[in-house]
């Protein structure tokens, strides 16, 4: 498995679910990504899109990674898709900011129906959280600074 970090392979639990020395169940996958539930779920579909490469957090994340970006939020609204959500204009996606990711991999969460979250999830995922930034923002950071702020 490729590393882009400090982290990875037996140290890290995504990389372990990506190369299935684990049980989780994987919703999607392809060469370059999978889908699994959140284990502690803020919504009623909370799913995580993670890169088999491992990629230490969102502040890691350069210009030329714009395109991974875009796979994982087009996987994120497969596995919402797949499960039955219908509107897709009432979802969150986005990825925690370091310190304040649970585990250093990359990690797009996808949750839904975002009007039905709870006061916790909200404060841990919604639009007021400090520590959590929607994935069009990182993209457009991305974009116009090559990076991450």
């Amino acid at each position: 498995m490729e590393t882009r970090g400090a982290s990875g392979s037996d140290a890290c639990p995504f990389c372990l679910i990506a190369t299935e020395r684990t049980d989780t169940e994987i919703l999607l996958s392809d060469d370059e990504l999978l889908c699994f539930c959140d284990v502690k779920p803020g919504a009623t579909h909370h799913y995580l899109v993670v890169p088999r490469t491992h990629i230490d957090n969102c502040k890691s994340l350069r210009r030329d990674d714009v395109p991974l970006v875009e796979r994982m939020v087009e996987m994120g609204r497969s596995a919402l898709e797949k499960n039955k959500v219908i509107d897709l204009d009432d979802i969150r996606m986005g990825f925690h900011i370091p310190p304040f990711s649970s585990v250093p991999h990359l990690h797009l969460h996808v949750l839904a129906p975002a009007s039905m979250m709870t006061l916790k999830s909200q404060l841990r995922y919604g639009p007021q959280s400090h520590w959590f930034i929607r994935v069009d923002k990182v993209l457009s950071h991305l974009k116009t600074h090559g990076k991450v702020k």
